[in-house]
């Protein structure tokens, strides 16, 4: 089994020790040694909440190199739409696309254009009864690694169909190679509002390889556009060369519910929030849930117009882009992709996902049944408080690094205290543990020097 790429790392750097990652990751990734976030590279879904949460930006995102699109001499840039929805209404799509021209794109996608396509597949799937119900979209890429880690149950849920974005770019090699450009000299580039995109791009899912050959930064790239704009250095295109006209399913497609208003029957439900995902599919795992036939789940509130590197607020995000589809027109549009739809259709289904379980405590059956039924002795004797102060999430993945032999009873503060209480700890050896977990800074009493405590 290969190890996930992640595109989160930390720079240790600026990084306090503030432990505002370990509390909001919904796979309880991160743990703290020495004063510093590990991460469990197994455990990570790369949703950004941590990202989100770290006062001190100590959290990047990783990207390529944005001069790589000039090795291709035919580079393609894929946009969600969503990113002309980051820019305030002064700013129209021709003057942003003029932008992506003048940076040297030879040709600009949305990629929901797509979405017809896709929907397509969504109503074929709706009509299989045979297919295990909930069907669960694979569209967002954190909330598939979510359900490979911690619900592993459901990996025959998933849908198994391509995204979007993958559709589009399977067309546009397809479509440019048929127009005698070499294969060679297409470069796909996608602007990603997310650092799952990312991750799943460079280590794709039920695929050895991505069709996507670059990725970029939403918000490092609504910059440079705005930058760009203000300095006036583009030329105005035409108004042949503006975007495709979408139709509005391919306009709301990134917003919530974008993909249950393409249904046609059953009962299907809109999910946003990496933690309010996370607990529904608790209830769905226990079976407190049932008769639903479609679940879209999306790890961004609002969608992708929250993606974590997005560079607007996502409420305003969202209303753009619903006022975009009420501007939009609601004439049928020739499309070029439809000439390329059998063979789109042909191609959209990936392979099997595997489930990645992070309760998996050791190849060994027996084995990992005798850790379980300690890790749970052991959480059952500590104090249930999640103070994190042990460097873990909460009380149980504590347990869970003990029979792991990763940690020990005494990095519970409340283990210390019971143990010193009857001289089975000392005052000094608790503190050399404090400082095992948090590092020297956080127990030096020379920070307190200058403070007045009387």
């Amino acid at each position: 089994m290969e190890d996930f790429h992640h595109a989160l790392s930390f720079k240790y750097e600026l990084c306090i020790g503030c432990s505002h990652c370990t509390s909001v990751c919904p796979t309880a990734a991160i743990h703290v040694e020495e004063g510093r976030p590990i991460l469990n590279p197994n455990r990570c879904i790369d949703c950004g909440r941590c990202y989100n949460a770290c006062p001190l930006n100590a959290i990047y995102i990783e990207q390529d190199d944005f001069q790589t699109i000039y090795d291709y001499k035919y580079p393609v840039l894929l946009v969600p739409s969503i990113f002309s929805s980051q820019f305030q209404d002064k700013f129209s799509n021709k003057v942003i696309l003029s932008v992506f021209y003048h940076l040297g794109f030879k040709k600009v996608y949305e990629v929901e254009r797509a979405v017809n396509i896709l929907k397509e597949k969504y109503l074929e799937m709706m009509q299989n009864e045979e297919l295990e119900r909930p069907i669960i979209s694979s569209f967002c890429p954190a909330i598939v690694r979510l359900i490979q880690v911690k619900f592993p149950s459901l990996v025959s849920n998933l849908s198994l169909v391509r995204p979007p974005l993958d559709i589009t770019a399977l067309f546009i090699k397809k479509s440019l190679e048929n127009s005698g450009i070499p294969r060679e000299d297409i470069g796909i580039f996608y602007i990603s509002p997310c650092a799952a995109k990312i991750a799943a791009i460079k280590s794709p899912v039920g695929e050895d390889k991505s069709v996507v050959d670059g990725v970029i930064n939403m918000n490092y790239m609504y910059n440079k556009v705005l930058r760009i704009i203000k300095q006036g250095e583009y030329k105005l295109v035409t108004d042949e060369e503006d975007f495709h006209s979408m139709s509005n399913d391919s306009l709301r497609f990134s917003l919530t519910a974008g993909e249950v208003r393409l249904m046609d029957r059953g009962r299907n439900l809109a999910i946003d929030g990496v933690h309010n995902v996370s607990r529904f599919l608790s209830k769905l795992e226990d079976d407190y849930v049932d008769n639903i036939d479609f679940l879209e789940l999306r790890a961004c509130d609002e969608s992708c117009a929250g993606g974590i590197l997005c560079a607007g607020d996502r409420f305003l995000t969202a209303e753009r882009q619903r006022n975009r589809l009420k501007r939009s027109s609601r004439k049928k549009h020739a499309d070029e992709m439809n000439q390329y739809k059998d063979y789109l259709l042909d191609n959209i289904v990936v392979g099997k996902v595997e489930p990645r379980s992070m309760d998996k405590l050791d190849d060994d059956i027996a084995v990992a049944m005798r850790k379980m039924k300690k890790s749970y002795e052991i959480n059952s004797h500590l104090p249930q408080v999640d103070c994190r102060i042990c460097g873990y999430q909460s009380c149980k993945e504590l347990a869970i690094a003990i029979v792991n032999q990763k940690a020990s009873l005494t990095h519970c503060i409340f283990v210390q205290r019971v143990l010193e209480q009857g001289d089975k700890l000392t005052n000094m050896e608790s503190i050399k543990i404090t400082r095992k977990i948090w590092g020297e800074n956080k127990v030096n009493k020379n920070s307190l020097d200058t403070l007045n405590l009387e």
